[in-house]
């Protein structure tokens, strides 16, 4: 003879709807974070626009800024001819495939950049781009936007 018992049997549920909304919440905030830490540090100019702009980032890249009167910027400072000197070749003796990219205001005359191209190939780094803007507005290489 079977006899039941006064208290009823409970069933145990795992609720997975609250897991699923920790879990968009947790996508959301990483894909917020990782957008913010695309973008160089360096101070804005108006880039020139190009046709065959493609985005390119490089955490490790030294992004030098130009602004129209000529002044020299790394990582939103400005910096000397000869602090800039001393920081590229302690980068370049740690890594000697260390990318450089120039970005310079569209109206920055082409004389006023020889100097800094001339101190870069001096140094020995081989692989120099300059930064511009595609018709899209987007800043290429990397996520710099003017």
């Amino acid at each position: 003879m079977k006899f039941s018992s006064p208290v009823g049997k409970r069933h145990s549920r795992i609720e997975i709807i609250p897991l699923i909304d920790i879990m968009f919440f947790l996508l959301a905030s990483f894909m917020m974070v990782s957008l913010q830490m695309s973008k160089t540090q360096n101070k804005k100019v108006a880039l020139p626009m190009a046709w065959q702009a493609k985005s390119d980032f490089n955490a490790s890249m030294i992004n030098i800024g130009v602004d129209k009167d000529g002044g020299l910027w790394l990582e939103k400072k400005p910096i000397t001819r000869d602090a800039l000197d001393a920081e590229l070749k302690s980068r370049y003796h740690t890594d000697t495939n260390l990318p450089v990219y120039v970005s310079a205001d569209a109206d920055t005359p082409h004389g006023a950049l020889l100097p800094l191209y001339d101190l870069i190939r001096l140094i020995g780094v081989q692989k120099v781009s300059f930064m511009v803007a595609s018709p899209t507005g987007n800043a290429s290489p990397g996520a710099f936007t003017p």
